[in-house]
């Protein structure tokens, strides 16, 4: 699906992929009509423009990721918007090419896209022949931990309750919610996740509730929200506990009435979604500490799945690391058939802090790297010991001022531990803070404060 506001442009990408690329191709020329087209035709792979009468490229993109998670959607942008192609990249967009395109290129990157499309159209069709959800295949394991987790979902999957998952960071909290989502009459209406941890405070509000053109400073635009772009499906909460107290009361409010106002409006629209929440800390202890809603919490916490670490099963270790090979072989395009028996060895003596997450990582990474078809030892040796380096950061030397207390002291030194450990952790991830809080096993807001406090902007 080509969508394109310029008639002229459009024709000549429609002739293009249709008469040479030999493609099917629909059109649309503005985001209405895209989204009517997307139901219709549900193409394999769409080629969106970033500037539209109607719509933002980066609000189509969100509407179309949040119905097609697995469509692959190939932003065309101007040269001067190549900071808002990379957002597109981040928020879910397969690729971005810069007008004038190459015809060459656009048909190279088509190709790939409806390539990717074809193949995970295939491992899910593999997966449901066998008797699996795919949502549940992914976190399938044989362990009891897992399969009484797996026993949970099912249970609460296709009722109304409100679910609360709680675990470490990296034990595929995400994961169950998509399949809670993925096992309930809901799966085939949206699934939108937000991390309540990644989004400054100022800007949460706006994104779950939307706004009205004009109600700040900046609002060019009228915006939906998450939770209308959730309507019919399911909204995951990531890390709900980092929610400001004022928006965990408008948070209330939703779950009570099953109405949302955006910033600026003047009425409520009515929604029907259900809610999952995730958080890596015990929201009841929270709620204890008053430093969450405890009106709020009981709301949530309806129904709560408690997720097993990595280290509680490892029994699954080897089952999780040949699913994440085979994925990993087709996102990267590598023909990578197998894992050495001491390869696994090492994987399966590992202790695994950063748990799922960490996991799926080294074995990405192993992919990658492989030189043949099989993953070797001394790739896996390499690989664990990086990631052992950017988990744990030794502590520094420290000259302590003469006539301080203890209690002084020990403050000092949580504090220089803090300092060199994020400072380690910033390097091991060449400055992405996102992965630095998931390594660290913090929310990103902490972590941003933190390197404020510490003076590691730079």
């Amino acid at each position: 699906m080509i969508v394109e506001d310029d008639p002229l442009t459009r024709k000549l990408l429609q002739t293009l992929l249709g008469k040479v690329g030999g493609y099917h191709v629909a059109i649309a020329e503005d985001g209405a009509s895209a989204i009517k087209q997307a139901e219709r035709f549900e193409p394999q792979t769409v080629i969106l423009d970033m500037n539209l009468p109607d719509m933002n490229g980066l609000d189509i993109l969100q509407k179309l990721k949040a119905s097609y998670p697995h469509l692959p959607v190939i932003m065309l942008t101007g040269v001067t918007d190549i900071q808002t192609a990379v957002k597109a990249i981040q928020q879910g967009a397969y690729n971005y090419l810069t007008k004038p395109v190459q015809n060459d290129q656009l048909l190279i990157t088509v190709e790939h896209a409806v390539e990717r499309c074809e193949l995970l159209n295939e491992m899910k069709q593999l997966r449901q022949k066998s008797g699996k959800s795919p949502a549940l295949g992914r976190i399938l394991g044989k362990s009891k931990a897992v399969q009484e987790v797996i026993g949970q979902i099912q249970k609460v999957a296709d009722s109304q309750l409100t679910v609360l998952i709680q675990g470490q960071t990296g034990t595929g909290k995400e994961l169950a919610a998509r399949a809670l989502h993925e096992e309930s009459s809901r799966r085939d209406r949206p699934f939108v996740a937000i991390d309540c941890g990644a989004i400054s405070e100022n800007l949460l509000e706006s994104e779950l509730f939307g706004h009205e053109k004009g109600s700040f400073s900046g609002a060019d635009r009228k915006k939906e929200g998450q939770l209308v772009l959730a309507n019919g499906g399911t909204l995951f909460l990531d890390e709900v506990g980092n929610l400001p107290l004022g928006l965990q009361s408008k948070l209330l409010r939703v779950l009570q009435e099953r109405q949302v106002r955006p910033v600026g409006a003047n009425h409520s629209q009515s929604i029907d979604v259900r809610f999952v929440a995730a958080t890596n800390a015990p929201l009841e202890d929270e709620a204890k500490a008053g430093k969450f809603r405890q009106d709020l919490y009981y709301r949530l916490a309806e129904f709560i799945i408690e997720l097993p670490s990595l280290k509680q099963r490892k029994d699954d270790v080897l089952i999780l690391a040949q699913r994440f090979r085979e994925e990993a072989c087709v996102e990267l395009k590598r023909f990578v058939s197998s894992i050495s028996q001491e390869a696994e060895q090492l994987l399966a003596d590992h202790p695994w802090p950063g748990n799922i997450r960490e996991l799926r990582n080294v074995i990405r990474q192993a992919v990658l790297m492989a030189s043949d078809s099989e993953i070797q030892t001394d790739q896996i040796k390499s690989l664990l010991k990086l990631s052992k380096t950017a988990e744990t950061a030794s502590l520094v030397e420290m000259t302590v001022p003469a006539g301080l207390s203890l209690k002084k002291v020990g403050e000092i030194a949580v504090e220089e531990a803090e300092k060199q450990a994020i400072r380690n952790v910033l390097r091991a991830t060449q400055g992405n803070k996102s992965q630095a809080a998931k390594i660290l096993k913090t929310d990103y807001k902490t972590l941003h404060v933190k390197i404020k406090k510490y003076g590691l902007q730079s």
